[in-house]
This record gives structure tokens, C-alpha cells and sequence, in this order.
């Protein structure tokens, strides 16, 4: 018979091995680029519920802005809200960069948040038309800091029409990607103010640097398109053929994260495609967000001056020089110009520092409300910047090991977790 020593040692090993299972992850796809194209596979998504009465509303941000009559539909900004029956926390939720409020990732907390028994506000992205048209400040995005006081000051208008339909038992905030910078700086801003006094935020997969993060996923369409930038309307074409020739041959009902799976699957797409799709969908962001700022400004930096774009004019050789802008292009031709003449002793360097999550470190490391979800995969940091979410959050930090840029957001463990930090 095994000795009791033996048995002691044979029975630490099995519950050692139980541990290792229990403990692994179970997020499938360990490509980071797969992981951001392709989400969660259908079968391992977090349960959200089919049927919730989600309103789409609209709030005027400034009284007297002459909005430009191309962007007529954009006169007001668009919110999306899910609300419960009786009092609940109600958490905020700002989406990502080039993102409206309702976009397929805000939808997905949104949906998440609610199933756990918040009352939930979606706001889109600074960065994305809507907002710059029609709550942005100066309509110049970018500066993490002004962008964020926007958004703070949208947060309290919308707050003001809804606080006599709702009973709410606490304030939360969230964002992913760059509305997940912008909730930290949104909570500094809040500790001054006190509008909301956020019980807990939660920031899920955010860049370090944006100035980094932006350069990088210019690189990626860069250094992928077969043939550079000169070919980028050939790839889109070849690809999008790709995707139809599939789409008309299966039993496909819509273009969601089963039919990419299955198409790319079927592809076998390599990495450095995957790479240039990703760049390519952050262009076409950046694009739309260059030629808004523009029109509204009225810079000529793509349209020229004083030209009234109609809802009838074609916008397409603008679209054409807007994809050929990177966002260093951006950065020191409109960006950094339009800042250093507010300010004139302002340089490059410190503009960076301003749109880094370094220059609230202080405020990052004390406050013990605020955490951290990313994924050590995730391409969008520079080198050195996962390991230095490890030193500033440190226990607040949850990072997985793979899930790229906001790829598992909604798996169910993700969702488990991020639920989980609110209500406990």
C-alpha cells in the first residue's frame, strides 16, 4: 500500500494539477491580431439578454453652434441608454476611438451591464464625427485631457434630463481602448468637482501613451498592405470580394464575429493581412476624423477654406486625401499647430506627455477605486508600457495573456470579472 508520505505527495500533486486547470484560461484564440478581428467565438460569449428596451436619444450640447450643412444629422449628439425598474447603480460607458455609442463593442457592455443590474449610458467616442460636430469644444480631437472634459461636461447634461426617471444608488465608469484613458482623467476631473463621486472605475485595454498607441496602428497598415499605401484600395477591393464571394455561398443571416470567424477560417488569413485590416479600420477612423475636424473648423487642411460642403456634395477625393493622412501627418500639421497657437511656448514633447497616462501617474497610483483589465498581448502598447500598468496598478491590475486589442472583452470570464469589480 502507498505510504501515508506518498499518498500526502500524490494528493498535493492532483490538487496542484486541479489548480492549474482551474486557473487556466480559456479564451481560445492566441493570435493577438485573430483575437481583435475576429472577438469572442459565438459559443463563449458572456450570456446577454436578447430583448432590452434600449433607447437611442439625442441631447443638444451647444445652443448657439451653426452646425455645417454636410453634417446636418449631426447636429445633436446621440447616446444610447438601458435603464432598470427600480434604483441601481448607474455606470457609464465611453466607447473607443472612431466609435459611436452604439457600436457592436459598447453595445456588448452595455448589454452586459445591464444584465448585471445597472442602469447603463453609452457614450461615443470623442474622436468619432458625432461628438465632434456636435459636443466637442474645439472640434480638434485628440488632447486627452480637453476631450475628456467634454465628456464630463456631456455626462452631467444627460444626467440632468434623465435624474427624475431613474433611481440611481451610485455612479460607476468604464471605457475601452481610448474611452478607457479617458474614464481615468474623467474620475481626476471628478474628484474636483464632485458631480458624481464614481464609487469605482474601470479601464479595459487602454493605451499608455496615445501618441505610442496611434503610431503603431498606423504602422500596422504601413508595413502590411502588399505594395504600401499605393495598393490599399486593391486590398480593400480583393478582400471585401473575398468576403462576399463567402457571404453569398453560406447560410450566413448577418456579417457579425461568426461569420468572420468562419470566413477567416476558410481563408486561413495570415498574420500580416490580419495586421493590415486592423490598420485599415483605424485609417478609415482617423480619416473620417480629420475631414470632420476640417469642415468644422474651417482649416483647408483637406477641404479648402470658405468651401460649403452640401448634403448633396461628393465627398470622395476628400475621403481619398483624408486615407492618405497618417496620424503623424495629423499630429504636426493640424494637430500640434492648432494647440502650440493657444499656447506658444508649447512643444511637441509636452503635447505627447498630455495624451499619456504618465501625466495623472500620481493620481493613478493613489486611487485605490480605479482598475486595470488588459491583455498581455496587446499590440496597441509599446514596449515597456504593459510592464508599466504592472508597477502603477499593481493587485488593481487584472492582465490576461492573450485576447490582442479588446478581443475578449465579451467572453464570459472577461464579463464575469469586470462585473465582479463593481460589485464587490
Amino acid at each position: 500500500m502507498m505510504s501515508k508520505r506518498l499518498a500526502c505527495i500524490f494528493l498535493m500533486l492532483v490538487l496542484t494539477g486541479i489548480n492549474k486547470i482551474s486557473l487556466a484560461y480559456g479564451y481560445p484564440i492566441t493570435d493577438p491580431f485573430e483575437a481583435s478581428v475576429l472577438g469572442t467565438p459565438k459559443e463563449l460569449k458572456a450570456k446577454m439578454p436578447d430583448k432590452i428596451d434600449i433607447k437611442t436619444q439625442q441631447i443638444k450640447v451647444f445652443e448657439d453652434r451653426i452646425t455645417p450643412a454636410v453634417f446636418w444629422y449631426n447636429e445633436n449628439l446621440t447616446f444610447t441608454m438601458a435603464t432598470q425598474e427600480g434604483a441601481a447603480p448607474l455606470i457609464f460607458i465611453i466607447a473607443g476611438t472612431g466609435s459611436n455609442s452604439n457600436s457592436p463593442k459598447a453595445d456588448a457592455l452595455l448589454r452586459i451591464f445591464y444584465q448585471a443590474g445597472f442602469h447603463v449610458v453609452a457614450l461615443g467616442s470623442p474622436t468619432h464625427p458625432n461628438f465632434i460636430v456636435s459636443a466637442s469644444t474645439n472640434s480638434v480631437p485628440g488632447n486627452i485631457q480637453e476631450d475628456s472634459e467634454d465628456l464630463y461636461n456631456v455626462m452631467q447634461l444627460i444626467w440632468k434630463n434623465i435624474r427624475n426617471d431613474v433611481t440611481v444608488t451610485e455612479f460607476y465608469l468604464t471605457g475601452y481602448s481610448l474611452g478607457g484613458a479617458q474614464s481615468a482623467f474623467i474620475s481626476k476631473l471628478d474628484e474636483k468637482r464632485r458631480i458624481f463621486d464614481f464609487s469605482k472605475v474601470l479601464m479595459i485595454n487602454p493605451p499608455v501613451n496615445l501618441y505610442n498607441s496611434v503610431n503603431i496602428l498606423d504602422d500596422l497598415l504601413i508595413s502590411n498592405v502588399p505594395g504600401g499605401l499605393d495598393n490599399i484600395d486593391e486590398f480593400i477591393t480583393e478582400t471585401m470580394d473575398q468576403f462576399s464571394a463567402f457571404y453569398s455561398s453560406g447560410n450566413f443571416i448577418d456579417t457579425d464575429e461568426e461569420f468572420l470567424y468562419e470566413a477567416f477560417k476558410q481563408f486561413k488569413a495570415d498574420q500580416k493581412k490580419l495586421a493590415a485590416v486592423i490598420g485599415i479600420s483605424f485609417r478609415i477612423s482617423a480619416a473620417e476624423m480629420y475631414f470632420t475636424s476640417d469642415v468644422v473648423n474651417n482649416e483647408g487642411y483637406i477641404v479648402p477654406k470658405n468651401l460649403v460642403l452640401t448634403s448633396t456634395s461628393s465627398l470622395t477625393d476628400y475621403m481619398i486625401v483624408s486615407l492618405r493622412i497618417s496620424f503623424a501627418d495629423y499630429f504636426n500639421e493640424y494637430f500640434y499647430p492648432y494647440f502650440q497657437a493657444r499656447q506658444s511656448d508649447l512643444n511637441k514633447q509636452a503635447l505627447i506627455a498630455r495624451t499619456s497616462l504618465e501625466s495623472i501617474e500620481d493620481y493613478l497610483t493613489s486611487s485605490k477605486k480605479i482598475g486595470l483589465v488588459t491583455n498581455q498581448d496587446d499590440f496597441i502598447l509599446a514596449p515597456g508600457e504593459i510592464d508599466y500598468l504592472k508597477r502603477v496598478f499593481k493587485s488593481r491590475a487584472k492582465i490576461y495573456p492573450n485576447g490582442g486589442h479588446c478581443g475578449n472583452m465579451d467572453y464570459k470570464e472577461n464579463a464575469a470579472y469586470m462585473v465582479d469589480f463593481f460589485n464587490n
